[in-house]
């Protein structure tokens, strides 16, 4: 929120409900996870931990070791 204008008011996300439609929303419009968090936290104000509860975790790809012959 390092560029949010602190004199424009935005509303406030608190219902787990209302947090999850916009979240879904805001994952049609977004191209990536970070874009919806952007999105959120420019557009609302909102709990984090609760965001993070309802988004994905991105794991990191798994590698794979040769197999033995």
């Amino acid at each position: 929120m390092l560029h949010s204008d602190p004199l424009q008011p935005r509303p406030t996300l608190v219902n787990p409900s209302h947090l999850a439609s916009a979240v879904d929303q805001l994952g049609h419009h977004a191209a990536s996870q970070a874009e919806v968090w952007h999105l959120l936290t420019q557009n609302f104000i909102v709990d984090l931990d609760a965001v993070a509860v309802l988004l994905p975790r991105s794991e990191p790809e798994p590698h794979w070791l040769p197999t033995r012959r």
